[in-house]
């Protein structure tokens, strides 16, 4: 099974190294053959910062690789016109303007008669984007998976496991018997279910941003940061009588230094849905930036020696990134469980624990 896993996760990662490389150098050929059809004399350089940050961001349109593009819905609001719904293909027709909107690095703006943008009002879009779509998809897929596994149980009840029953399983009771037991306690199955999609929500979303083409979704920290405060309204919400009073007037403390402690405590529970928020989001966006900067190499080198070490070293870096896609899954999870672990914890349990 281990083989077959390790046998996978390099079949994965070896697509994703080469589809990246080919849609890189096919964007360099043709950007080298249009500056020849306009007479150029020099030819643009590589940006590989803008690359990467073209690779990394969200859009309005899906690009799997150059000339490769699913169009999405571009859905605006405003005050003045109501709503709007167009593709996002309408955009790239018009040289980045359509019906009176302009898209400037994926931020819409409405024009005024004389062309430029018109302050005065203010377009709220709620688009379709790249992201979403990826969301979507990743919640069709969890799902498909869940409703899969829940009905190969009930139909294998008293058997072994069979088909994704037999991959997913083992993970599930992992994560039950590892990671939501032991930090919950006692009333762990009153949480399980939704650390069980926390888990194999971001799972499924680091994956999906390894393959060609795919939504940096774990790397956006406006979607860390939902998840964060999801597990932070959890958490309070269930907190017991000793959780806010250990916040009000720790034991131990003397009363002159409560004020002091006040702060502390304060920061510490704002501190908590901030490390899960940027901890997801910069390990998850830092691999996508050490892989394609890697990728970059080669087109500023143009060399064949420095393009298979780098293709060999970037193989092995997103191999690493596979590994990383379910750490950080597991640890968003386990810090979750403990924070709400603390929040429900019983007095005498603690004792009885020290």
């Amino acid at each position: 099974m281990l083989r077959l896993l390790t046998n996978k996760f390099l079949l994965i990662a070896s697509f994703s190294i080469f589809s990246l490389t080919f849609s890189f150098a096919q964007e360099g050929h043709e950007g080298h053959h249009e500056a020849k059809e306009e007479g150029a004399h020099e030819e643009k350089p590589f940006n590989i910062g803008e690359m990467i940050m073209h690779h990394i961001s969200d859009s309005h349109e899906w690009e799997f690789s150059h000339g490769a593009v699913i169009p999405l819905p571009v859905i605006l609001y405003t005050k003045e016109y109501g709503i709007e719904v167009f593709s996002s293909a309408r955009f790239k027709e018009g040289n980045n303007v359509y019906n009176g909107y302009i898209n400037l690095h994926e931020h819409i703006h409405r024009l005024s008669p004389d062309g430029s943008i018109d302050e005065a009002i203010h377009v709220w879009d709620f688009s379709i984007t790249k992201n979403v779509a990826s969301l979507i998809l990743s919640a069709v897929i969890l799902i498909v998976l869940m409703t899969t596994v829940a009905k190969s149980f009930n139909t294998n009840r008293g058997k072994a496991p069979k088909g994704i029953q037999s991959f997913l399983e083992p993970i599930i009771f992992f994560i039950r018997d590892e990671v939501v037991k032991p930090n919950i306690g006692p009333n762990y199955a009153k949480y399980l279910p939704y650390l069980l999609t926390l888990f194999f929500f971001i799972l499924i979303n680091n994956l999906l941003g390894l393959l060609p083409g795919g939504a940096n979704v774990t790397g956006n920290i406006a979607i860390t940061m939902v998840l964060a405060v999801i597990t932070f309204i959890l958490t309070h919400i269930n907190a017991n009588k000793h959780y806010w009073l250990h916040l009000v007037k720790p034991e131990g403390v003397p009363v002159i230094m409560l004020p002091l402690m006040w702060v502390v405590e304060i920061a510490g529970v704002f501190m908590k849905p901030m490390s899960l928020m940027i901890r997801l989001f910069a390990n998850i966006t830092a691999g996508h930036i050490i892989i394609l900067s890697l990728l970059g190499l080669i087109f500023i080198f143009q060399n064949y020696a420095v393009g298979g070490v780098v293709t060999l070293f970037t193989l092995f870096m997103n191999t690493i990134e596979l590994l990383v896609a379910f750490l950080q899954a597991f640890i968003f999870t386990l810090l979750s469980s403990m924070y709400i672990g603390s929040a429900i914890e019983e007095h005498h349990d603690a004792d009885h624990g020290h």
